[in-house]
């Protein structure tokens, strides 16, 4: 089901992608609405779903970590079974922060941080790989992030 957004409604989520700290009332005030229907308006995003949750985005280097890979996952066999385990071990580990579903010759997609590369290899072997359903794991190793969002094209709506 698609929801149709007004002219209001996608500046209120523009703004809330730049600083979802921003204040009801500074809120109201760059979208041009009254502090009450502002208010209302969020809340219904929220209600729809629309607005999944509020977060704070972390600098990871900032903290000592240094690695961020991209694994490609294969599982065997392919089935609910196999795939219901790899989604709950997966779910289980803060170092897997995205997971996709993929098309092709892989079927997920990891993206995983760590401190070092000797963390992100115990990872892979002592946790992920005990998994009995994963196949095989392919590594890319990030050597820089150029561009990194979690903003929706508001426009595009």
């Amino acid at each position: 089901m698609t929801i149709i957004l007004d002219d209001s409604d996608k500046a209120i989520l523009r703004e809330l992608q730049e600083d979802a700290s921003i204040s009801n009332i500074n809120l109201s005030k760059k979208i041009g609405l009254s502090p009450s229907a502002c208010l209302a308006r969020t809340k219904n995003l929220l209600e729809t779903g629309i607005i999944k949750k509020f977060t704070t985005i972390v600098d990871e280097k900032k903290l000592g970590i240094e690695v961020t890979a991209i694994a490609l996952i294969n599982l065997s066999p392919l089935n609910r079974e196999t795939i219901h385990s790899f989604l709950e071990d997966i779910n289980k580990y803060p170092q897997v922060q995205e997971c996709y579903t993929l098309t092709g010759s892989h079927d997920y997609m990891l993206k995983i941080v760590a401190k070092d590369m000797e963390s992100y290899r115990n990872f892979i072997i002592d946790s992920l790989m005990q998994n009995p359903a994963i196949n095989g794991v392919e590594t890319s190793m990030v050597m820089s992030t150029e561009k990194r969002t979690v903003s929706v094209p508001i426009d595009e709506v």
